[in-house]
C-alpha cells in the first residue's frame, strides 16, 4: 500500500480551496459585469479580474480598449475644439472653447441659486404678510400666490424630462397593444401597416401646428392638472415616438416560434394567458429595442417642438439665448447642447437597465 504524504495532501487542499475561492470571485465579477454594461462602466470588469489574478496583461489590454482609447479621443476632441474655436468668428463673437463653456456651467448654477433665494424671500414675505392679516382679523384677505420668476436652467431641464416621459408613456400605452394585435393577426397588420407607412415619416414640425390647434380647442383652460404648453409638447412627442415601438413590437410578436404557438393551441390557452405567458416573454427583447428607439426619437422631437412653439424646456432655453445675442449666449447654447446629449445618453441607459432587469427576471 502506498502511503499518502500528509504535507502533500495539505497543499492539495489549500490549492483546491484557493481555486474554489477564485471561482466564486469570478462568478461575482461576471454578475456585476451585466450592471457595469448597463451603467456604461464595462471597463471596471477587466480591472476587477486583473486584481483577482486573471491574466493581468490581457485584462489591462481590455481596459485600454474600453477606457484608455475613449479618454484619449475625448482629450483630442477638447484640444481640437479649444484650438480651432477661437478662429471661427460669428455674429455673437468667436466660438467659445471648453473653458468658456465650463464657466457658463458655473454661471447657470449661480443663477439657479440666486433665483432660489429670491423665491424663498418671496414666500417669506408672503407668509409674514398673511400672518399680520390673520392677527388683525382679516383672514378673508389672505392670498397665496406662486412665485413667477424666470425659470432656471435646472427647472428647464426638469420640465423637458417630465414632458418627454409623459409623451413616451402615452406612446407606449398605444403602441404596445396595437403592435401585439398587428403581430398576432394578419388582418390587424394589414389595417395598421398603411397608417404606419404614412405617418411614420411625418416631421414633428408638421404635427406641431395641428396639435397646438386641437389642444387649444379642447383644453380651453390652463387651470387643469397640465398646462397647454406641456400637453402640446407631450402629444407631439407621442405622435412622433410611437412608431419604433409599434413596429418592433409587431415584429417581435410575429417572430415567435411557431411550435410555441402550436403548443398554446393544444393547451387551449385563452388570449390573455397566451399574451402574458407566451407572446410578451418571447417578444420582450424587440419590444425594449423599440422602446429605446422611441425614447431617443421623443427626446429629439421634444427639443425641436419646444424651440418652435416656445414651450418651457431646454428647447426654449436654446432659442431664448440665440435671440438674446449676448457675448455669453453662444457658450450657454453649447452648455445646453452637451446637456441634451448627456441626458439622451442617460435616458437610453435607463431603458437598457429596465430591459436587463425584465430580461433577467423573465429568464429566471
Amino acid at each position: 500500500m502506498t502511503a499518502i504524504d500528509p504535507q502533500s495532501l495539505s497543499d492539495a487542499e489549500k490549492t483546491a480551496r484557493k481555486d474554489a475561492r477564485q471561482a466564486r470571485i469570478f462568478t461575482r465579477i461576471n454578475r456585476l459585469d451585466g450592471w457595469f454594461q448597463v451603467l456604461g462602466l464595462a471597463w471596471l470588469t477587466p480591472i476587477l479580474k486583473a486584481a483577482a489574478g486573471d491574466n493581468p496583461r490581457a485584462q489591462m489590454k481590455e481596459v485600454w480598449q474600453l477606457l484608455g482609447v475613449p479618454l484619449i479621443a475625448i482629450f483630442a476632441f477638447l484640444i481640437a475644439w479649444g484650438t480651432l474655436a477661437p478662429k471661427v468668428q460669428t455674429s455673437l463673437g468667436a466660438i467659445p472653447g471648453p473653458v468658456q463653456v465650463w464657466e457658463q456651467v458655473g454661471n447657470l448654477h449661480d443663477d439657479h441659486l440666486r433665483e432660489q433665494d429670491k423665491a424663498a424671500a418671496f414666500y417669506q414675505r408672503q407668509d409674514e404678510r398673511n400672518a399680520k392679516l390673520i392677527a388683525a382679523g382679516k383672514a378673508d384677505k389672505v392670498k397665496n400666490r406662486s412665485y413667477t420668476g424666470k425659470p432656471t436652467y435646472y427647472q428647464q431641464i426638469w420640465t423637458s424630462i417630465k414632458t418627454v416621459f409623459f409623451g413616451f408613456l402615452i406612446a407606449t400605452v398605444v403602441a404596445v397593444p396595437v403592435g401585439i394585435a398587428a403581430g398576432l393577426s394578419k388582418t390587424a397588420n394589414a389595417a395598421v401597416n398603411p397608417l404606419v407607412q404614412i405617418f411614420k415619416p411625418v416631421s414633428p414640425l408638421a404635427w406641431l401646428p395641428i396639435v397646438t390647434m386641437v389642444v387649444s380647442a379642447v383644453y380651453t383652460s390652463n387651470d387643469g392638472m397640465f398646462s397647454k404648453s406641456f400637453l402640446i409638447s407631450a402629444i407631439t412627442v407621442t405622435l412622433c415616438s410611437l412608431w419604433p415601438t409599434l413596429i418592433n413590437t409587431a415584429l417581435g410578436v410575429s417572430s415567435i416560434d411557431k411550435d410555441l404557438v402550436s403548443v398554446s393551441k393544444v393547451l387551449k390557452m385563452n388570449t390573455y394567458t397566451k399574451i402574458t405567458k407566451l407572446v410578451l416573454p418571447s417578444a420582450l427583447p424587440l419590444i425594449f429595442t423599440g422602446l429605446r428607439l422611441s425614447l431617443g426619437v421623443g427626446w429629439m422631437v421634444l427639443i425641436a417642438a419646444e424651440m418652435l412653439a416656445q414651450n418651457p424646456g431646454l428647447g426654449k432655453f436654446v432659442w431664448d439665448e440665440f435671440q438674446n445675442g449676448s457675448s455669453q449666449s453662444l457658450a450657454k447654447i453649447m452648455v445646453a447642447v452637451f446637456t441634451i446629449g448627456i441626458i439622451g445618453f442617460l435616458l437610453d441607459r435607463v431603458m437598457y437597465a429596465l430591459q436587463s432587469l425584465f430580461t433577467f427576471t423573465n429568464n429566471r
